[in-house]
């Protein structure tokens, strides 16, 4: 039998380790689309089913630490060489939300039309990216260390160029060639800043820097922050490090777009909840994070107001919404943190969610453009498929959208400090003009009828998919739009039910976030995984469970 800690070493590297094997398997079988849909579908779910069983592992006796090499170092109190991926209970929930989508999503381009297997049409290489971005998301949330981490933004970077672009049509080539640039520049300053940590501490093991950095100059240590803050910001596209977003992910096709949407600013706010709780307690930043907080929520919802087209619109809520996540973060107390990773949580489901239901509204309207929408309500199916996650995003009682932004709210009235309450003005104004372009896709996309749309006449030739080929005709002329796939259909559906899951067991899963926010901000459970042999280590930290 083997014992339980080798169970937890394979556990721990599967999650990345075995959407690569299926990325390289399905690239040698690239003209294959029969293999490559079945290996997809089967590595993401392997990943899926691992995530779960480290949940409930995290759950049962706390975190994990595998030192993958781990060469020399252990017994003398530093941190062995190697890679180290540690699971705790927070990331072994990003893991398991983000997996799930993941699966939902591929299911969904499988279900749209994977135009592959002719010369014109070359997007065999979609499923290889797709697990190579699953293995990326996946070791992100794994990292024990910041070069890894880093590692893990550049495997994001490279599959997401790639997805990006695909169809290689001058509006997509344009949109990935100005992703690539800000995320080069995110990753320049985030290099930088593995420079100054490493001259700072002499290491690069989070949970070793974590111990030294209480002993650095607070200036050192303030610039230092400074920087990862920066390199974060752009990947959790905080005000005023956003700019890039919206003009981005909307020309991707819809799967892309909404796998993007829900998990990748999502992996640059988890790494500012791991280097606030873990590196830089304190709140020395603070102040500076409930500001960018404030106007991410206001700059994104004002720029989704003036936008037409709906994929636009809801890419910029979703620039909007990064701020509720900044606003837990930055409060800093047990119960604000607690509220940020519920609502990091939700926001993944429910954004993912509209992105997939716009993909449906696109095959049956022709169009994702308010100016040419209107009479969608003939299809029921659709309109209930919309309003769930609508409503959810917008904060309507009783979805899991409201719960978490009372409990951030709550959280920030215990703070009570006068940014606090700004913050709730702005996060309740916000909620409130969320709701206003959510109706407004409901009324014109929905209830009005096409004819009085100003382009109502006007539709795309052929539903958008992963190759962009359609042009613009006559609602009359259009081909192959109107119907609405089941293996479309099924996995939207089962996206707006586990969004709804999350009310309906808002209960258990809020203690389980109160549990993992206790977990984060204690920081000596996870610096006593990942080194177990430097007993001196937790006599130097500054416990922070209950808040401020």
């Amino acid at each position: 039998m083997i014992p339980q800690s080798s169970w937890i070493t394979v556990l721990i590297v599967l999650p990345t380790l075995v959407p690569m094997l299926g990325a390289a398997l399905t690239l040698l079988r690239g003209r294959n689309p029969a293999f490559q849909r079945p290996v997809t579908t089967g590595a993401i779910g392997i990943a899926l089913a691992a995530s779960c069983t480290m949940l409930y592992l995290t759950t049962k006796n706390g975190p994990y630490a595998v030192h993958v090499g781990g060469w020399g170092g252990r017994d003398g109190g530093t941190s062995p060489l190697g890679i180290t991926l540690v699971v705790d209970r927070l990331s072994a929930l990003m893991l398991v939300v983000s997996t799930t989508v993941l699966l939902c999503v591929v299911v969904y381009a499988i279900g749209q039309g994977i135009r592959d297997g002719t010369t014109e049409q070359p997007v065999s290489i979609f499923l290889p990216s797709y697990l190579i971005l699953t293995a990326g998301v996946c070791n992100a949330f794994l990292a024990g260390d910041l070069f890894n981490l880093y590692v893990s933004f550049e495997v994001l970077l490279a599959a997401s160029f790639v997805l990006l672009t695909l169809g290689a049509s001058a509006e997509r080539v344009r949109a990935g060639a100005s992703y690539v640039l800000v995320s080069m520049v995110s990753s320049l300053i985030f290099l930088a800043g593995i420079a100054f940590a490493y001259a700072t501490t002499g290491t690069l093991n989070l949970a070793e820097m974590a111990v030294r950095l209480d002993e650095v100059p607070d200036g050192t240590r303030n610039a230092l922050y400074a920087v990862l803050l920066v390199a974060f910001g752009i990947k959790a596209a905080v005000f005023p490090l956003s700019t890039w977003l919206p003009d981005s992910y909307p020309t991707a096709p819809a799967p892309v777009t909404a796998v993007f949407a829900g998990l990748l600013t999502k992996v640059g706010v988890y790494a500012i909840i791991r280097a606030h709780s873990l590196l830089f307690p304190g709140g020395s930043m603070d102040t500076v994070l409930m500001i960018a907080g404030l106007l991410t929520m206001l700059v994104g919802i004002f720029g989704a107001i003036a936008q037409s087209d709906v994929k636009r619109l809801l890419s910029f809520t979703l620039v909007s919404h990064i701020g509720y996540m900044i606003f837990g973060v930055a409060v800093g107390s047990t119960a604000s943190t607690s509220a940020a990773i519920y609502y990091v949580a939700h926001h993944i489901l429910v954004q993912t969610t509209l992105f997939l239901v716009v993909g449906l509204m696109e095959r049956q309207a022709g169009s994702a453009s308010l100016r040419r929408l209107g009479g969608l309500i003939a299809s029921p199916l659709l309109a209930v498929l919309f309003l769930i996650p609508a409503l959810n995003l917008g904060g309507i009682p009783p979805f899991s959208g409201f719960i978490g932004k009372v409990a951030l709210v709550e959280a920030g009235v215990a703070d009570g400090s006068v940014l606090s309450w700004i913050l709730i003005v702005g996060s309740v104004v916000t909620s409130l003009l969320t709701l206003y372009v959510m109706a407004r896709i409901w009324t014109k996309g929905f209830w009005r009828a096409r004819a009085d749309a100003p382009e109502g006449n006007m539709a795309s030739s052929t539903p958008s998919a992963l190759v962009e080929e359609g042009t613009d005709v006559l609602v009359a002329e259009r081909e192959d739009v109107g119907r609405m796939p089941a293996t479309m259909v099924v996995p939207t559906a089962a996206m707006v039910a586990v969004g709804l899951a999350l009310t309906v067991w808002a209960g258990p899963i809020f203690a389980y976030t109160d549990d993992a926010a206790d977990a984060v901000l204690d920081r000596a459970e996870y610096i006593t995984t990942v080194l177990p042999h430097d007993s001196t280590a937790a006599d130097h930290l500054m416990p922070r469970g209950g808040g401020r």
